[in-house]
């Protein structure tokens, strides 16, 4: 049996969960979530306590136990608390700036680039090489961290570019003379 399937999601204070017609909706104190719940899965609610249990033993359905769990438990970590990815600049002239609710990066290309955040999505600029991406879906901080990331990928040789915070990157050494 699933590990990760079998361990209960406490409800935090100030959080509701609900199953309405195959989705569930969550709804805490920074937002509201709904995910469509996959079929072959029962969703148990006592309380503050919910469990996600199988209705059969196909191999999908074992399959998607835990995925669901997970799924859920996301969810209510995100409208309890919110999600937050950080990611660093280096390099010599890169920077960034956040204007109107839009990023605006200056990564040595000809031209600034303007990221336009989708709705639900919040950015902060620390300092001109330091940002972070705060949001309630877990699965949108990280998609929009990684298109911000792809706009510069860290050189292997230089390691200049746009990084995770905590991203630990191997330097190459360059060609050797003869």
């Amino acid at each position: 049996m699933s590990r990760i399937g079998k361990k209960p999601i406490i409800l935090p204070q100030g959080t509701k969960l609900e199953l309405k017609e195959g989705t569930v909706f969550v709804t805490g104190p920074k937002g509201s979530l709904n995910r469509p719940f996959l079929p072959g899965l029962r969703l148990n609610i006592d309380g503050t306590t919910v469990t996600v249990e199988r209705t059969s033993e196909e191999k999908t359905i074992r399959g998607y136990h835990g995925l669901m769990r997970t799924l859920i438990a996301n969810m209510v970590d995100g409208v309890s608390q919110g999600f937050e990815k950080k990611l660093e600049i280096a390099g010599i002239g890169y920077r960034a700036e956040l204007q109107g609710g839009n990023f605006v990066f200056y990564l040595g290309y000809s031209h600034p680039i303007t990221f336009t955040l989708p709705q639900g999505i919040t950015g902060q600029v620390e300092k001109q090489t330091q940002l972070s991406v705060q949001g309630i879906d877990k699965e949108l901080v990280g998609q929009v961290a990684a298109k911000i990331r792809a706009l510069r990928k860290p050189d292997v040789y230089k390691n200049k570019g746009i990084r995770y915070a905590n991203e630990v990157l191997r330097k190459k050494a360059g060609k050797s003379g003869k």
